[in-house]
């Protein structure tokens, strides 16, 4: 990419003149350092972003039709499609974990298959992939007229945020330690932010479609961030414009400074992986348990969990607890700085506790309030965000740089697996509930 900054990176004249021992690699510069902060955390505001819109908007997407007359615009309240009227939770006919599914399946298939051989595909054409087809989600649920349509919308959402996830996070092996926490804390970042500002525009008025609109700026916003802002992690400059590309995007091919940058996935012979694989089981086992007890939580309970003693809508309540929850996982996930914990099994324990407790309520009705449900939420959220950036940092401080980018394109399904079980649980348990009396 002629105009990608990390292209045009060269050493000053000082620098060049400088004797080879002494010169200061680019990537401990001041300025670098926070460029590349700057966009990792960008980068992770972006690709979680689209994702986290449409699960904000799953109540919306099952339970409203098109405003009659008018194909163009969705009502910010129209009719609702039926509901299982014999039920106490006010059920919609299809459980919220059918959006969550075309949300991650894509993802899962994704990381799967990304260890056995998306280190051959270049950096830049996954990101172009990624960035368009969070645009095309946006734009297809916005104007869709079903809810096959929309699901459909929703499967390229998953689609960017998978690939996205995979590529940036394979990406910070070729960078400080220290972009891990920034890419972490700007997932986390998505959260809140795609659910405060749903929340926010829907119930200022605007309707679910103009507000899906109004996110287009974030896909292009995530382009910007990786060809303009991050800078190259060669610490030597490279030969011309095409090698710089290659060194910036494709860091895989290039190894002339082996000493400082991981090896090659496609260096990795299969019992090589298998080992790595074996070793890093540990931290996948708490990670897959930590997102199945959050995401059983909230596609499948949250839509449960109806007080009808309050001044919220069902779909309002529903988007308070989704926004709660976000912003407990950008608080978490922004907190390695802070504290940071090694067992992360204690979070799966915790957060599967959570799951327990929610599902007695929703069977026995049994907590007489809904600021209640909210504080269990966030506290949800702070336990599943707290697992997802100490998880990959305990794995980039035990893994070799030889094995550390396919450690963390291996380990990142883990939470991928989780929310797809899940959610593939929660479609019967949802029914089973739904038809309780």
């Amino acid at each position: 990419m002629e105009g990608c900054a990390a292209a045009r990176h060269r050493l000053s004249d000082s620098e060049a003149e400088a004797p080879r021992g002494s010169r200061v690699p680019a990537m401990d510069r001041p300025g670098t350092h926070w460029k590349n902060s700057a966009g990792f955390w960008l980068l992770g505001l972006c690709n979680n972003f689209s994702y986290v819109v449409m699960l904000s908007a799953a109540h919306d997407i099952l339970s409203h039709q098109r405003a009659p007359g008018n194909q163009s615009h969705v009502n910010p309240e129209p009719t609702p499609t039926v509901h299982n009227t014999s039920s106490r939770f006010d059920c919609n006919s299809v459980s919220t974990a059918a959006v969550l599914l075309a949300d991650i399946l894509p993802t899962l298939l994704i990381k799967l298959l990304a260890p056995l051989g998306l280190h051959l595909l270049p950096y830049s054409p996954r990101v172009l992939v990624s960035g368009v087809s969070a645009a095309g989600s946006f734009l297809l649920v916005a104007f869709s007229q079903s809810v096959a349509l929309s699901l459909c919308g929703v499967v390229l959402a998953s689609v960017s945020s998978g690939l996205g996830e995979v590529t940036f996070l394979s990406l910070t092996a070729f960078y400080p330690r220290a972009v891990i926490s920034w890419w972490s804390s700007g997932t986390g970042g998505a959260g809140l932010l795609g659910a405060l500002s749903y929340l926010g525009l829907t119930q200022a008025g605007l309707s679910p479609q103009h507000t899906l609109l109004s996110m287009l700026g974030i896909p292009a916003l995530l382009l910007a961030s990786y060809f303009i802002l991050l800078t190259s992690p060669a610490s030597q400059d490279p030969g011309g414009e095409e090698e710089a590309e290659t060194a910036a995007r494709q860091p895989l091919i290039d190894s002339e400074t082996p000493e400082t940058k991981p090896g090659a996935s496609s260096d990795l012979s299969p019992e090589e992986k298998w080992v790595v694989f074996k070793g890093l089981l540990h931290y996948i086992g708490p990670l897959v348990l930590v997102y199945f007890a959050e995401y059983f939580i909230n596609q499948g309970l949250f839509e449960l969990l109806y007080f009808r003693n309050t001044t919220l809508s069902h779909a309002q309540q529903y988007r308070w607890y989704q926004m709660l929850y976000q912003a407990g996982v950008f608080a978490s996930r922004s907190s390695l700085r802070c504290f940071r914990i090694r067992f992360t099994w204690i979070l799966a324990l915790l957060q599967c506790l959570n799951l327990a407790f929610l599902l007695a309520d929703v069977w026995l009705s049994f907590l007489p309030s809904i600021y209640l449900v909210f504080l269990i939420i966030l506290y949800e959220g702070l336990l599943g965000g707290a697992a997802y950036v100490n998880t990959f940092h305990n794995i980039a401080l035990e893994t070799s740089h030889k094995h550390l980018e396919f450690a963390m394109t291996a380990a990142c399904v883990s939470d991928t697996l989780g929310i797809s079980l899940s959610g593939l649980v929660a479609l019967p348990v949802h029914n089973f509930l739904c038809h309780l009396s």
